[in-house]
């Protein structure tokens, strides 16, 4: 995060091309969807995502530096390293409590959660091609204004905007959503097991959903929902699957014995892992 904020302070200052821009708006949002709770455990991928993000934030400081655009001399800008090690002692100084003023960090932390949801709409909607600039210019601009030093005033309105955004977000990911698949719908959803041979599949992602659902057809394996993919069953473009067999087990906290009965393959997307 202290890496993704130095980004956003350089591409808010500056007009940037379209290929940058939408390169640095990935960056950020899939930056920020990894670092959500019970989303990523993998100590190598978030490493992989820090030095990505070093390289990315020197590419445009020396883009701003070409175009003689001043730059705030702060630590995001020009801290670097290149070890995991070298990361976490970074780490333990650059964390929430980096603000030690209780109501700028009250301030700063709820719009960063409220970015983090944001950047987890977006990544879905984006999977299946929807696309809302605003919305990611936005994001840029509220990691920069939470990193150069806002009034408690300033992040007030920060935070109502945060908030509008955030809307704005689920209604592309709910249109992303019933454009592809349909308007979701009452339905009975079958809580048993077949005799084939299953694959479970837990997460988020209905376009990884598909793609399974795609691939497993005719092959005599039946697919079953886990927790929080079960809204799945709702949306009409899934029930042509004949083979999309149920929903098995309980709650998402369950998974550690529930995966273990399954006793079969476990697709997992996106969050909520135990």
């Amino acid at each position: 995060l202290h890496v993704v904020r130095g980004i956003a302070v350089i591409a808010n200052k500056m007009d940037l091309d379209d290929p940058l821009t939408d390169k640095v708006g990935r960056f950020i949002i899939d930056a920020l969807f990894s670092t959500i709770t019970n989303a990523n455990f993998d100590n190598a991928s978030i490493t992989h995502r820090i030095i990505s993000g070093l390289a990315l934030r020197d590419e445009l400081r020396s883009y701003a530096h070409n175009l003689k655009i001043e730059l705030p001399d702060i630590d995001e800008l020009t801290w670097t390293a290149s070890t995991e090690e070298e990361f976490l002692r970074k780490a333990a100084t650059v964390g929430v409590l980096r603000e030690s003023n209780e109501d700028l960090r009250s301030l700063k932390e709820l719009i960063m959660y409220g970015l983090k949801g944001m950047a987890a709409y977006m990544e879905h909607a984006m999977r299946l091609g929807f696309k809302d600039g605003a919305v990611i210019v936005f994001m840029q601009q509220a990691l920069s204004g939470i990193t150069i030093g806002l009034s408690v005033e300033e992040l007030i309105s920060l935070v109502l905007e945060t908030g509008k955004y955030g809307v704005q977000a689920m209604a592309l990911l709910d249109k992303a959503n019933t454009t592809s698949y349909g308007h979701p719908e009452i339905t009975t959803v079958n809580i048993g097991v077949r005799k084939n041979p299953g694959i479970l599949i837990s997460g988020h992602d209905l376009k990884d959903l598909e793609d399974l659902l795609k691939q497993t057809e005719g092959t005599g394996v039946d697919v079953y929902t886990h927790s929080e993919m079960l809204p799945a069953h709702y949306y009409p473009a899934f029930k042509k699957y004949k083979h999309f067999a149920g929903n098995y087990g309980n709650a998402w906290w369950k998974q550690r014995e529930e995966f273990t009965s399954f006793n079969g393959p476990i697709f997992f997307t996106t969050n909520c892992i135990v």
